[in-house]
């Protein structure tokens, strides 16, 4: 099925009759981890931003005057680099589970170790910007020049290109030409709309859609309402999980799995990823994936239809 990307919406999508996946191994879940590697890319006063970043960490930012740096917001994001990732892949190594890095290009600049462990990994890099900045706060003309920029930095620090693409919260107007018109990319991520691929038409030319999440997210731990305790987590995700392993026995689904490095990758949190990553592997019909793996499917086995 396709859609066509105008500047109207899509209320239907696919509707009661969504399509058959066809998963490797006849998956009832296609589960997929990301790990949003943003640290050293976050908005900060040494890097001329005249603010420090003010969310999604372990405190709200906004508590020393503007002008100066906050020291210990800064640690909150540097846990992530030095303690947090190493964590995180330390978790998903032992239940053997590969992910996806949304790598902000600046953040991998400045930790060339975590970048050859990504790689060694053979976890694949969807680009998440040259900065954790919002797109949609850019000129169409800044929008490219970050692309560009982030595209060879990424290259650079991990050998291989990105052909996914992710920005911070949401796509500007801009975003999705842009990356055609780039023609290197396979698919973005901007968009939490379904639970399946989907194409697009953009700029005449057909463009595939792999949704992520704002639900099954680590982000909640610092949303107001969202989690309080490693068992939230580790049960919402199970939850999930549980329900569309039992639809997946006729229409199976996409499971997208949202994590930072200095929210998950603290030890509690790890632990309740580790839970629900040995409940996962009690069952057999799940393919564990990368985002890329899974474009590559989509296009192979659904490609696009004008």
């Amino acid at each position: 099925m396709t859609q066509v990307w105008t500047p109207s919406r899509d209320f239907i999508g696919y509707g009661p009759t969504p399509p058959q996946p066809l998963w490797p191994g006849g998956a009832r879940v296609a589960l997929q981890i990301v790990i949003n590697y943003e640290e050293g890319s976050e908005y900060n006063n040494l890097d001329a931003d005249g603010r420090t970043e003010l969310g999604l960490a372990e405190a709200p930012g906004g508590r020393v005057p503007a002008g100066q740096r906050d020291m210990a917001f800064e640690s909150m994001y540097e846990y992530g680099s030095r303690v947090g990732i190493w964590r995180l892949l330390q978790v998903l190594r032992e239940h053997e589970a590969p992910a996806t890095i949304f790598g902000c290009a600046l953040a991998l600049e400045r930790n060339p170790k975590v970048a050859e462990a990504i790689v060694a990994a053979g976890f694949d890099v969807c680009c998440h910007g040259y900065r954790w900045e919002e797109q949609f706060k850019l000129s169409a003309q800044q929008e490219q020049e970050r692309m560009a920029m982030a595209i060879e930095s990424l290259q650079r620090t991990t050998g291989t290109r990105p052909v996914g693409w992710y920005c911070r919260y949401g796509a500007s107007e801009n975003t999705r030409r842009l990356l055609v018109q780039e023609g290197g990319f396979l698919y973005d991520s901007d968009a939490y709309n379904d639970e399946l691929p989907y194409w697009v038409e953009v700029s005449g030319q057909p463009h595939l859609i792999v949704p992520y999440t704002m639900d099954a997210n680590d982000g909640k731990f610092a949303a107001p309402g969202g989690f309080s305790t490693p068992f939230d987590f580790e049960n919402y995700l199970t939850a999930t999980f549980d329900r569309l392993y039992a639809e997946g026995e006729t229409a199976p689904k996409l499971m997208s799995v949202g994590l930072h490095a200095r929210i998950t990758g603290r030890p509690a949190r790890a632990q309740a990823l580790a839970a629900f990553l040995a409940h996962v592997r009690r069952h057999d019909k799940v393919w564990l994936c990368r985002r890329q793996d899974v474009a590559e499917h989509w296009r192979a086995v659904h490609p696009f239809q004008s």
